[in-house]
């Protein structure tokens, strides 16, 4: 079997994975995404990492600045977090997200 190697942050992931499925099973979809989104912070906080609320981000086409996108969250400056208190994404959200992605500095989300 083949092992995969050097995911991109993997530290940062792995904590930011599990502790959004810990805010999720307090949580779930029952409460307001301003809700989950603070008590998010606090818990990735926790997790010793920096956490950036709305910050404005630049997004580029062909390398020229064409405008700004803000994130819910971004952690460690390195990633991107789009909070959605919901049952199930879209494929509206997730394909929104990509292009947000895509047209920044930034490589995961």
């Amino acid at each position: 079997m083949r092992k995969v190697k050097d995911f991109l942050y993997e530290k940062e992931s792995y904590k930011i994975r599990g502790t959004c499925f810990d805010v999720w099973k307090v949580f779930g979809g029952a409460f307001k995404e301003t809700i989950v989104d603070r008590a998010l912070t606090k818990a990735l906080e926790k997790q010793g990492l920096a956490v950036a609320s709305q910050k404005r981000i630049d997004i580029y086409f062909e390398d020229e600045k064409v405008g700004t996108y803000v994130p819910d969250k971004i952690v460690n400056n390195i990633i991107l977090l789009e909070i959605k208190a919901k049952p199930y994404l879209t494929k509206q959200d997730i394909e929104q997200f990509w292009k947000y992605l895509k047209g920044s500095k930034y490589k995961l989300g």
